[in-house]
């Protein structure tokens, strides 16, 4: 299992700051130790493939977007997305699904 971290400025501006800072804040503040990739978009025109191929295949809630930093998608062993969690999700909340994903052959 990895946990892949993507930050994104698009949510009130709230990652302005480069990517370097972004990674040494997440990793001395708050323990970080997964993965943490480069600044990206997640909507519109300019969204990173990636997240326009999430969407796709795990739509939210009335509109195809992320509405908020922390939406959470479980992706399983064969590249698809399998589920996508809100920004509010605990990810202790996710266990059971990650589970089922992790115990398939």
């Amino acid at each position: 299992m990895k946990i892949l971290a993507f930050p994104c400025n698009q949510f009130a501006e709230q990652e302005p700051d480069s990517n370097e800072q972004i990674d040494a804040f997440a990793r001395i503040k708050y323990g970080v130790k997964f993965d943490m990739f480069s600044k990206i978009n997640v909507n519109g025109d300019e969204a990173h493939p990636l997240w326009k191929y999430l969407k796709s295949k795990q739509s939210g809630f009335l509109v195809n977007a992320i509405k908020w930093n922390y939406t959470k998608f479980i992706v399983d062993k064969n590249g698809q997305p399998v589920n996508r969690y809100g920004p509010k999700t605990n990810p202790f909340a996710m266990e059971a699904d990650l589970l089922k994903y992790l115990e398939q052959p």
